[in-house]
């Protein structure tokens, strides 16, 4: 299964790591790919890609203290504006409910407006904060 980092442009990548990223250590690998389903969850969207599986998008939550988890999403240009990351979230706040989080934040640029947008179709509150929008879903809420 083919990896989506070398597919995403440096303009989403900059969008989720808030800085220039083309490459990742060794250390960054193994703790994106080294999920635990408990504190850490990740989950990835695939396709098939000319008889080849892809990794076309990716979401994730990590439990930063007791109850709240921080998320983060990438998907390959090719693909945004289809309602991927939407999905991503739907099952990710799924998971999190069942898992005992309270609540899911995220820090998004201001000029993000499509993430922002899946936010707010989500129902999370934002704030801004020092250049940044900061995002955040009570889970004793519904999902969209």
């Amino acid at each position: 299964m083919l990896s989506a980092v070398g597919r995403v442009s440096a303009e989403a990548l900059y969008r989720r790591f808030f800085g220039p990223k083309r490459g990742f250590t060794d250390k960054e690998i193994d703790y994106f790919v080294n999920v635990d389903f408990d504190k850490h969850v990740a989950l990835v969207a695939v396709i098939d890609e000319s008889g080849e599986r892809i990794i076309i998008g990716g979401g994730r939550y990590i439990e930063t203290e007791p109850g709240t988890a921080e998320l983060a999403f990438a998907v390959v240009d090719g693909y945004q504006g289809l309602g991927i990351a939407s999905a991503l979230l739907r099952h990710l706040v799924l998971i999190a409910r069942n898992s005992g989080v309270r609540m899911l934040a995220a820090d998004v640029l201001p000029d993000n407006g499509s993430m922002l947008a899946v936010f707010r179709k989500f129902g999370f509150v934002s704030t801004r904060k020092a250049g940044e929008v900061h995002v955040v879903l009570g889970l004793d809420q519904k999902p969209s």
